[in-house]
C-alpha cells in the first residue's frame, strides 16, 4: 500500500488537472442540445479507464451511453466490487448566480467550483485514480472490479435498470460501491445507512379556453392559479405533517438505537439556519432536523408557473397553472402508491370550474442498511486511516434510486462512501468540491479496495 500511496501523493497535481478537463465537458443529460457533449464525456471517461488498467467500452442505450470497465485479474474466488457513478450533470441555470463559469473549473479557498464537481464527476473520477495507482505501481488488487458509469442519473436513469437486468450475469458482484453522497462535516468522514426515495409530479390546472381580463371575468370564472394554490395548501397540516390520507401507512418507524445515534452527532440548529441566512428552521413536529432530513418523508413544491410574471402589471386571469411537486420517501413507501394517494386526495377536494391533471415525472424507492459486516468495517478502517478520524454513520436526504435495484437485481450489498461536504450547492449555482477531500479520498478508496479483499465472495 505504501507504493500506491506514494504514487498518489506524487500525482495529485495531474489528478486535479484531469478532473478539471472532465468538468469542462458540459454533459447535461436533460438537454438534447448537449447530447454530443454528453457522449464526449463518456468517451473521455472510457479512455481514462483504459489508462487505469480496466478493459473499457461504451455501450449504447436508448438514451445516453453507459461506460463499462472491467478488471478480473483477482480471479473467480476473489470478491467482485461494482463501482457505480454518473458522468452526466444538472443544468447550470440560473447562470447569473454563478461567481465563475459553471464549466470552467475555478479554485477558491481550497475548493473547485464547477458543475459536476461534487455530483458526481469529481467523486467518480477519484475511483479511476485510485485504480490507476494500483495499476501503475504493479500492486495487485485483491478484488475483481466492474465500473459502470451512466449518463442519465440526473434524468431518473430510465435505461439503467433494463441494462442491469440484461447484463446481470456480467455485472454479478458482492459489493456495490457508490461515491455519490457526502461526509457529515469537514474532517468527519461517513458511511451511508439510508437514502430517501422520490415521487415527483406535475400538477396542471386548466380553466377557460384562454387567458381572460381579470376585471371583465374575475369573480365569475374559476382562476386556475387560485385553485392550484388551494391544492398546494391542502398538502400539509398545521404541524408540518403531510395531510394526504394514507400517506404514512407504509412509513417504517426507525429503531431507537438509530435515532439515538443520529441525535449523538454534532449538530446545531442555530448554525444550520445561520449558514442558510434563515432566522429559524421548520418541519414536521416531533423530529429533529437530522431526522427530518434523513428518515422522515417530505412534500415540497419545486416550481410554480402561471399567469403574467414580467415587469409591471398585467391584469390577466390565467387559464392554466402548473406546479412541480416532489415527495421524498422513506422505507417502506413506494412512489406508485404515492401517486394513487395523491390522485385520491385531489379528487376529494372541491375544485369547481377547472380540470386537474397529475403527471408522474419520475420516482425511486428509498433504501436503508445496517452499518455492520465486513464491507462496512473495511470502509470504516479505510476512511479512518486516510482522514485520521473514525467515520460516523450518515443518512442521505436525496435519492439514488438505482441503489435498491442493484441490491435486488444483483443480490449484492450496497456500500455508500461519499466525499462531498454540506453546503456544496448540489444542483445549484456555485457547486463546489473540497480539494482536500478529493486528494485524501483517492487514498481512502485505494485502501478500501485492498480491505474489501477480505469480503467472502458469493456472500
Amino acid at each position: 500500500m505504501s507504493d500506491v500511496q506514494s504514487f498518489i501523493d506524487g500525482s495529485l497535481g495531474r489528478f486535479r488537472s484531469e478532473m478539471y478537463d472532465f468538468l469542462r465537458i458540459p454533459s447535461i443529460s436533460a438537454k438534447s442540445e448537449y447530447d454530443e457533449n454528453t457522449r464526449a464525456a463518456a468517451e473521455w471517461l472510457a479512455e481514462k479507464l483504459g489508462g487505469a488498467g480496466l478493459e473499457a467500452e461504451i455501450i449504447d442505450t436508448a438514451g445516453h451511453p453507459i461506460v463499462l470497465g472491467e478488471s478480473r485479474a483477482a480471479g473467480p474466488d476473489a470478491p467482485t466490487v461494482l463501482i457505480y457513478g454518473h458522468y452526466d450533470v444538472q443544468p447550470p441555470e440560473p447562470l447569473d448566480l454563478w461567481t465563475s463559469p459553471p464549466f470552467e473549473p475555478t479554485e477558491r479557498n481550497g475548493r473547485v467550483y464547477a458543475r459536476g464537481s461534487a455530483d458526481d464527476k469529481g467523486q467518480l473520477y477519484m475511483h479511476v485514480k485510485a485504480l490507476e495507482a494500483h495499476y501503475a505501481t504493479g500492486t495487485p488488487l485483491p478484488i475483481n472490479v466492474v465500473m459502470i458509469a451512466e449518463g442519465e442519473e440526473e434524468i431518473g436513469s430510465p435505461n439503467l435498470v433494463p441494462f442491469v437486468v440484461e447484463h446481470a450475469e456480467r455485472l454479478a458482484c458482492d459489493i456495490v460501491l457508490i461515491s455519490d453522497t457526502g461526509m457529515y462535516a469537514e474532517g468527519l468522514p461517513s458511511v451511508g445507512f439510508s437514502l430517501r426515495g422520490l415521487a415527483y409530479f406535475e400538477i396542471h390546472v386548466r380553466g377557460a379556453n384562454s387567458d381572460l381580463h381579470s376585471g371583465e371575468f374575475g369573480g365569475s370564472v374559476a382562476n386556475p392559479a387560485n385553485t392550484l394554490s388551494k391544492i398546494i395548501a391542502s398538502l400539509h397540516a398545521a404541524d408540518g405533517s403531510i395531510a394526504i390520507d394514507g400517506f404514512y401507512d407504509d412509513v417504517l418507524e426507525w429503531d431507537q438505537a438509530t435515532r439515538s445515534q443520529i441525535a449523538s452527532l454534532p449538530h446545531s440548529d442555530d448554525e444550520f439556519a445561520a449558514d442558510l441566512a434563515l432566522h429559524e428552521l421548520s418541519g414536521e413536529a416531533g423530529y429533529g432536523t437530522l431526522e427530518r432530513l434523513w428518515i422522515r418523508p417530505t412534500c415540497d413544491v419545486c416550481g410554480i408557473l402561471s399567469g403574467y410574471t414580467g415587469e409591471g402589471a398585467k391584469t390577466v386571469l390565467p387559464n392554466h397553472a402548473m406546479a412541480k411537486v416532489s415527495f421524498r420517501l422513506v422505507p417502506d413507501q413506494n412512489p406508485d402508491r404515492i401517486k394513487e394517494l395523491l390522485d385520491a386526495h385531489v379528487a376529494r377536494l372541491d375544485l369547481p370550474g377547472v380540470s386537474v391533471e397529475i403527471h408522474e415525472l419520475h420516482g425511486g424507492r428509498p433504501w436503508r442498511a445496517s452499518v455492520e459486516g465486513p464491507a462496512f468495517e473495511a470502509a470504516s478502517e479505510a476512511l479512518e486511516e486516510a482522514f485520521g478520524t473514525k467515520p460516523v454513520p450518515m443518512g442521505g436526504g436525496g435519492s439514488i434510486p438505482i441503489v435498491v435495484e442493484f441490491e435486488e437485481k444483483l443480490n449484492a450489498t450496497a456500500l455508500l462512501v461519499g466525499f462531498s461536504l454540506p453546503g456544496c450547492n448540489l444542483h445549484a449555482p456555485n457547486e463546489w468540491f473540497s480539494l482536500e477531500n478529493y486528494e485524501k479520498g483517492i487514498g481512502a478508496l485505494a485502501r478500501l479496495y485492498d480491505k474489501l479483499g477480505r469480503v467472502q465472495a458469493g456472500t
